[in-house]
């Protein structure tokens, strides 16, 4: 008989759209309908459950994972999905990522009814982020705004723009054109504008090390450019030991056989910005991750993290 695969998710609509979609291609190796191949089991995390402080005041990345690979360890699911945005640099013993799926749009979107951009937003706006790396480059840019904390899922957060709690917001490119509410978009910010967060746009799908059928239907659809664009990325973010706690923005993008990789550090008041850039073959995606990670840590040392 074959086996039925239990599927990790939270439990927001853009969470539950993204297991969705790894169920429906585990469905298509399998010959099978999504439902009869998969099972879907939710969760709430930490990050879920704590709505008022900023991620980088109760524990930074991790709040959105613990739970779910705490079941894919005790088998109570078989794979969890997750925003690879949301994910830790190095994983718990045991488990492996070793399937990505094709990128989304990894842009940031700009969201208001007071412009068209950033530029465009009044003096002494109020800019509604959680995220230290949207408000650090929106200070680097706009030293008049204020920024005000803007938690919760997609829908919480344009309810929040509605109601006027603030003049603009940002919020992922990728997670709106999944949930069919582009349009909600003013405008996508280009990586000049807005650099996106490590991985942003992309979904990855987490199993036990052991577990050798998994890993057997997963590599049907993993996207290898994406893989490749995620791990250029996150070797980076390992090198700075990145958390909620420090702004940190990269995007790798592929042509042909080469890779671009642009990367950027800054103070959490955008006061202090460094930047860099690589360019050479994408299957060293790893070790330009690593090059351009220990230049940005080099010139801005240790007092640049401390300050953070």
């Amino acid at each position: 008989m074959q086996r039925r695969f239990r599927i990790g998710t939270r439990g927001s609509k853009l969470a539950l759209i993204q297991a969705h979609m790894v169920a429906d291609h585990v469905g298509r190796v399998l010959g099978l309908p999504a439902e009869a191949a998969c099972e879907i089991v939710t969760f709430k995390t930490q990050g879920d459950i704590e709505q008022v402080r900023n991620l980088s005041e109760i524990g930074g990345k991790g709040l959105f994972t613990f739970e779910l690979e705490e079941a894919l360890h005790n088998g109570g699911i078989d794979l969890a999905v997750h925003s690879m945005k949301d994910m830790p640099t190095v994983l718990p013993d045991a488990l492996v990522i070793d399937c990505i799926l094709e990128r989304e749009d990894p842009r940031d979107a700009f969201i208001s009814t007071k412009g068209t951009s950033l530029a465009e937003l009044p003096k002494n706006a109020v800019v509604g982020t959680s995220s230290l790396r949207r408000g650090a480059q929106v200070l680097s840019k706009r030293p008049d705004v204020t920024i005000v904390p803007f938690r919760g899922n997609v829908e919480t957060r344009l309810r929040k723009l509605a109601d006027g709690v603030a003049d603009a917001t940002m919020l992922a490119m990728a997670g709106l054109r999944r949930m069919e509410l582009e349009d909600r978009a003013t405008a996508p910010l280009s990586p000049d504008e807005m650099l996106p967060a490590v991985a942003q746009g992309a979904i990855g799908v987490e199993r036990r090390a052991s577990d050798d059928e998994a890993a057997r239907i997963l590599a049907h659809f993993h996207h290898a450019e994406s893989g490749l664009r995620v791990a250029a990325e996150r070797a980076l973010l390992k090198v700075l030991d990145g958390s909620c706690r420090t702004p940190i923005a990269a995007l790798a993008e592929i042509s042909g056989k080469r890779m671009s990789l642009r990367a950027m550090i800054l103070t959490p008041d955008g006061k202090e910005v460094i930047e860099t850039a690589r360019d050479g073959m994408a299957s060293d995606a790893v070790a330009m991750g690593v090059d351009a990670g220990n230049e940005l840590k080099s010139r801005a040392g240790p007092h640049f993290f401390t300050s953070v």
